[in-house]
């Protein structure tokens, strides 16, 4: 048991640095080497887990949308922004999240690995919590869920690179928060607009509330022993 989760923990360094040095050289000048030394492992530990920089960047890819997970929410609109609000919160300083968005956009990356994979991870994740929504009579009657996340992760996509581009991501929240300003009002049904919470800050505080309840669950745990 020690030793498998030794290894859980050395793959998560591993993946960590890469995710690090994959966002500030690209793929084509990231060496593995690189990677090892900012990991501080052994080339035979990089190779127990992955067999090659193709493989070490397709993992590094696959890791993207678990960084989206938020508490759930009775309204799934409030819910799906929240997605995009942490999401970009999480991405200011997470190293592996960083790289893996890089990877899903660079065009110096291996045809073998799959650009396509977070692009359609997020959107069949979105299409059933917008089709929650649409059952729950929180969306317009025109609103098709496919068309409208894909839609919702392209202009993420492309708000998330300007804003890299000019900013080092330093206005991301307030990006989301016009984003959302414009799509919103199309999709969801009027009423429940003043009551969806798209300020800039969202990110930060629904990061807060999940960290508090990880450390009352600790807490909670730590007592019962």
């Amino acid at each position: 048991m020690a030793r498998q989760e030794r290894a859980i923990r050395t793959r998560r360094v591993i993946l960590e640095a890469a995710g690090a040095v994959f966002d500030e050289h690209g793929y084509t000048a990231t060496t593995i080497s690189m990677v090892l030394e900012r990991a501080e492992v052994t080339k035979g530990a990089l190779y127990f887990h992955f067999s090659s920089k193709e493989s070490l960047a397709q993992a590094v890819l696959d890791e993207q949308v678990p960084f989206g997970a938020v508490p759930p929410q009775p309204c799934k609109l409030q819910e799906l922004v929240d997605m995009t609000f942490v999401f970009g919160q999480r991405l200011l300083g997470n190293s592996l999240l960083k790289g893996s968005v890089r990877l899903a956009v660079d065009q110096s990356a291996p045809a073998g690995s799959d650009h396509s994979g977070p692009f359609r991870q997020w959107a069949d994740h979105l299409v059933g919590l917008l089709e929650r929504a649409r059952d729950q009579g929180e969306l317009l009657p025109t609103v098709v869920p496919r068309q409208t996340v894909e839609l919702l992760v392209g202009a993420f996509a492309g708000i998330q690179l300007m804003s890299r581009a000019l900013t080092d991501r330093a206005d991301l929240a307030e990006r989301i928060s016009v984003l959302w300003g414009h799509v919103l009002p199309s999709i969801a049904v009027p009423g429940l607009l003043p009551g969806i919470d798209r300020e800039p800050d969202r990110g930060v505080r629904v990061l807060a509330a999940l960290d508090e309840a990880g450390a009352e669950r600790v807490a909670v745990d730590a007592s019962s022993r």
